[in-house]
């Protein structure tokens, strides 16, 4: 079941009424049952994977904890959870090498069909496992518990990965209807919507043709393609961020933050404390630090750093493309930490330390849309030959004037709105409350159903 489809905007309201409308005791199975559905609905098949990892893994918590042999039922559990992640993710691509590069007498393999949100899920369920592992936390919860801090519908398919500390002691609160946030969860709803609806699905209208086919168009267009998807690729999983966190809270459930303004970061290291923070935090403390982190020597150190950006670029999926995008950060963030070491006390002007920010990060995303290495070694030459003409014949002709109009709009919405948060502009305070605010959330809910695109386009991290 996707966000932006018509039987969520079914869904919600009904789960809504029905867990205000029961006793305590009784609104955590409901709700369990409810996200079981909200599963069960994108492939009913795969609802018995989530069943069976959650219920796995929450099994081998309590062997952890009752039995000397803690470090097998690790071992076992990250076995499991690593396999099916292989299996789902990887097998194909290994197979299908593996036949070219032997040259076997075999058939190719297709991609197997990914179940939405696998990593999502798999890591939060195996975070809890560690956490037993390292004695952080006694696993003393109701196996219905632990399924619905697995699978709460919300943040189940796209995150933020909630740690157990978070979340867990929520679940277990009785709460109460006078006490949810109105406010908070209807901000959050209308501009996740907005942020996907009208700035992502609309850019891909753009982004999508011409990835497709990035022979047919000049430098300057593969360009714009690249500027749009990095805005798009933005304002799609932020959206579902903020989705899953007002539907959150309309149940007194608070999720942990996951964005803040990533592209207003002036460096690489500024950029991975705002972007995706849960996935972020969850490699620096479950393999970073598994492999040392930076209490080893300098070039172990430094390898760590690059195993964590190789690692999480091949989690996003098997292909050469994730790859190169994960090296681009890697080698950057590896060399913004060697030029602080050899110049302590410079100061890099913000400004420049954004259009650095945007330029790399806007290149490596190529890396992240492109749908091939051959395509994606093509856009590279003609970017880099920088032969631009600024012509957008080709660019023009793929949809309406209005499509473009709409998207330019949209943009400076939500860069304005971004702005306006990063460095607190807005200096009147009651103006702002009683008039500017409700005004702007007007103005999006307008947008949205006049200029957004209600196809129900996946969200772009359902794939991962």
């Amino acid at each position: 079941m996707l966000f932006n489809s018509l039987i969520f905007t079914i869904f919600l309201p009904i789960v809504f009424i029905g867990y205000w409308l029961l006793p305590h005791r009784f609104r955590n199975y409901f709700l369990l049952l409810a996200s079981y559905y909200f599963y069960y609905s994108y492939n009913p098949y795969f609802l018995l994977l989530l069943i069976f990892t959650s219920g796995f893994d929450y099994w081998c918590t309590q062997q952890i904890y009752s039995t000397s042999h803690k470090r097998f039922y690790l071992v076992l559990s990250l076995f499991v959870n690593l396999g099916i992640l292989f299996i789902f993710k990887y097998f194909v691509f290994f197979y299908n090498s593996a036949v070219y590069s032997f040259n076997w007498q075999t058939k190719l393999l297709n991609q197997l069909v990914i179940p939405a949100g696998l990593s999502f899920y798999t890591f939060q369920s195996m975070s809890y496992v560690i956490d037993v592992y390292r004695e952080k936390y006694k696993p003393k919860e109701s196996l219905y518990d632990f399924l619905l801090f697995v699978s709460f519908f919300p943040h189940m398919v796209a995150g933020p990965i909630v740690r157990y500390n978070d979340l867990m002691p929520q679940l277990k609160l009785k709460h109460y209807f006078n006490q949810i946030n109105w406010e908070a969860a209807f901000k959050l709803i209308s501009w996740g919507f907005f942020k996907k609806l009208v700035v992502a699905d609309n850019l891909d209208n753009i982004v999508a043709p011409i990835y497709s086919n990035p022979t047919g168009f000049n430098s300057f267009e593969l360009l714009i393609a690249a500027i749009a998807f990095m805005i798009q690729v933005y304002a799609d999983f932020s959206g579902y961020s903020d989705i899953a966190t007002g539907a959150a809270k309309l149940f007194n459930i608070n999720l942990s933050l996951n964005w803040r303004r990533p592209l207003l970061s002036a460096s690489l290291h500024e950029f991975w404390t705002r972007n995706h923070i849960s996935i972020t935090n969850w490699f620096k403390d479950y393999l970073y630090i598994g492999l040392g982190g930076n209490r080893v020597g300098k070039l172990r150190w430094l390898l760590n750093i690059f195993l964590v950006f190789v690692i999480s670029a091949m989690w996003h999926g098997a292909n050469f493309t994730f790859l190169v995008w994960g090296l681009w950060h890697a080698v950057f963030f590896i060399l913004e930490i060697l030029f602080l070491m050899r110049f302590k006390e410079f100061v890099f002007p913000k400004v420049l330390g954004w259009v650095y920010l945007i330029t790399i990060h806007c290149i490596s995303l190529i890396a992240f849309r492109a749908n091939s290495m051959i395509d994606l070694i093509y856009i590279y030459k003609r970017l880099f030959n920088f032969d631009f003409n600024f012509q957008v014949n080709e660019l023009i002709k793929l949809n309406d004037l209005s499509l473009y109009l709409v998207c330019v709009s949209a943009v400076i919405i939500l860069m304005f709105k971004d702005i306006l948060e990063e460095w607190s502009l807005i200096l009147n305070k009651k103006l702002h409350d009683c008039f500017l605010k409700p005004a702007f959330y007007i103005l999006i809910l307008i947008l949205i159903f006049t200029v957004g695109d209600f196809n129900s386009n996946a969200f772009i991290y359902f794939q991962f």
